[in-house]
């Protein structure tokens, strides 16, 4: 069998842990509460500063992201001129007017760096 101790703790306290402890008895209130927050601040400590993303980052990747979309905007052009299919003249002024805006976006965020 265990050892046992006797823990000397104000009346109040005694009082909050039989108002919160439901069915268990105060030891097994007292030992839940003990592993909830040892577990609670080791999963704290566990944190990571490379978990998070740095603005840095963010921008990389949303330059990768706009590098992306205007490479497959110019493979979906160049597809269709490929099937044989004839672009608008102004499809291919909108399509234009779009990819220098993305340019600009993504070079004026660079700047910003």
């Amino acid at each position: 069998m265990s050892e046992k101790r006797m823990l000397i703790v104000p009346a109040e306290l005694v009082r909050k842990i039989d108002e919160n402890r439901g069915d268990m008895s105060q030891a097994e209130f007292l030992n839940y509460l003990i592993d909830n927050r040892l577990k609670s601040s080791i999963l704290k400590s566990s944190v990571k500063d490379d978990e998070y993303v740095t603005r840095e980052a963010l921008r990389e990747f949303e330059h990768g992201i706009k590098d992306l979309l205007r490479s497959f905007l110019e493979f979906v052009v160049s597809y269709g001129l490929e099937l044989g299919k004839a672009p608008e003249k102004d499809d291919l002024e909108e399509l234009s007017q779009r990819l220098g805006g993305m340019q600009r976006s993504s070079g004026r965020s660079a700047k910003e760096d």
